[in-house]
């Protein structure tokens, strides 16, 4: 279906461009007009509606149209070009004829070129900064802007179809709930974030959640603590979820660091007998040999500038307290086995940990790709930051893995970049774990 109207466009475009030449061939007005009167309606309706055959979501929609017109253009760009090099040639039109005919065909070919660079760029969240950015300063120099018009096309269209998919997906089965657990989900963050509605730290994932019925909310930590404090405000934000909602536990899904946090608080603070599960994800459960070197090494003046600049650029974001270098300091390997020497798992708490390796620098976005070879130096397989052994932990762990050189990074596993991993569809990941939580009566 989608090919058949990018071919109808492409006709509907082909017949706008080259209206003024046709009408002149066939010498007959009236029949011409009313063609044309056709035609010109044609044009801008696929110009007004493409692609609202295929999403029920306003930006889906935009944004297969757009794609759909930038294809529908650059198909017909070869063949606009073809065809006036032969009205040239063919000596049947004078200069002033010519100038009209290559004026039209400019014109119906640059408004559907700009509606669709317009709807793509407002609405792709695929489509990336640095495309954006090079499409636009390369938008003039041939052949490299018919690359990058490329690239723009294959990244809208695969997000396109692939948002479609999803959507369909929990649409046929909202019904079913499947992850509408007994006890409802807080997802805890990592280090140096917060969670935010506005910039959600875990990207698509919480509304893909909710929308298979998940009742769910967040740990809401400062981002830089020791486990300890974490641990002391994650524990007060449980029972604070235990009093909103009445229920009896919550499930929790930690990224990182938050997983110390919260064994921490599980064990020491008495927040076992309010936890029924704790999933997590790519945490460093036995620390970071990479940060052990880094900490030792670096000069105790450099260290504190460091955590100064980073705790005051913090308080000014809603942290009360940040403390860079008690969270930093608690990620060593040294440490994080001190911590596990006394945080033993309590009987009652279903623990199981995920995470996730990159296969080379280029995987992750700065500063995991600069990150990544000094981690895989010292503690090897890695996400970008934590050491692949290092994040077992529980009854059960899961790699996630992926076909290709790419893999999937520490970041990639909550979705912060909102970037679409070939192999890996991030929200079905965690729609997969919360219900098996379900099936497991939690």
């Amino acid at each position: 279906m989608h090919i058949l109207f990018v071919v109808l466009d492409c006709i509907v475009i082909l017949l706008t461009a080259n209206i003024m030449p046709l009408a002149m061939i066939l010498d007959m007005p009236l029949v011409s007009v009313a063609a044309g009167a056709a035609i010109v309606i044609a044009y801008l309706l696929i110009n007004v509606f493409p692609g609202v055959y295929r999403a029920k979501s306003f930006r889906l929609t935009v944004l297969a149209g757009g794609s759909d017109l930038l294809l529908a253009f650059l198909i017909t760009l070869v063949f606009e070009t073809t065809a006036f090099i032969l009205w040239i040639t063919s000596g049947v039109f004078g200069i002033g004829a010519l100038i009209g005919i290559g004026v039209l065909g400019v014109i119906a070919e640059a408004v559907v070129f700009w509606n669709g660079i317009v709807r793509v760029y407002m609405t792709s969240v695929q489509l990336g900064f640095k495309i954006r950015v090079l499409g636009a300063v390369f938008g003039m120099v041939l052949p490299v802007n018919i690359y990058f018009l490329i690239r723009i096309i294959r990244v809208t269209r695969r997000e396109a179809v692939f948002e479609i998919y999803r959507k369909n997906l929990d649409e046929s089965r909202k019904e079913q709930q499947i992850c509408k657990t007994k006890y409802p989900l807080l997802l805890v963050h990592g280090v140096f974030f917060r969670d935010s509605n506005k910039l959600n730290y875990w990207g698509r994932t919480p509304d893909a959640l909710i929308a298979n019925g998940a009742e769910l909310y967040y740990g809401d930590q400062q981002s830089a603590l020791s486990v300890e404090d974490s641990a002391r405000e994650i524990a007060a934000r449980i029972e604070d979820v235990i009093k909103r909602t009445g229920a009896e536990k919550v499930n929790i899904i930690a990224h990182s660091k938050g997983g110390l946090d919260c064994r921490w608080a599980i064990t020491h603070l008495g927040m076992d007998k309010y936890v029924a599960s704790l999933t997590t994800v790519n945490t460093p459960h036995h620390g970071c040999l990479f940060v052990e070197h880094l900490f030792n090494k670096l000069a105790p003046a450099v260290r504190d500038k460091m955590a100064a600049a980073y705790n005051a650029a913090l308080r000014k974001i809603g942290d009360t307290s940040p403390d860079f270098l008690s969270a930093v300091g608690d990620l060593r390997n040294s440490r994080v086995e001190e911590i596990n020497s006394v945080t033993p798992d309590m009987e009652g708490v279903f623990y199981q940990s995920c995470g996730s390796v990159a296969k080379k620098a280029k995987s992750g976005r700065f500063p995991l790709n600069v990150s990544y070879p000094l981690v895989k130096k010292y503690d090897g397989p890695n996400d970008g930051l934590v050491a692949a052994e290092s994040m077992k932990w529980g009854d059960n762990f899961r790699l996630v893995s992926v076909k290709g050189n790419r893999g999937v990074t520490h970041a990639d596993m909550i979705d912060l970049n909102r970037e679409n991993v070939p192999g890996f569809d991030v929200r079905e990941f965690y729609i997969e774990v919360v219900s098996d939580l379900k099936n497991r009566g939690f």
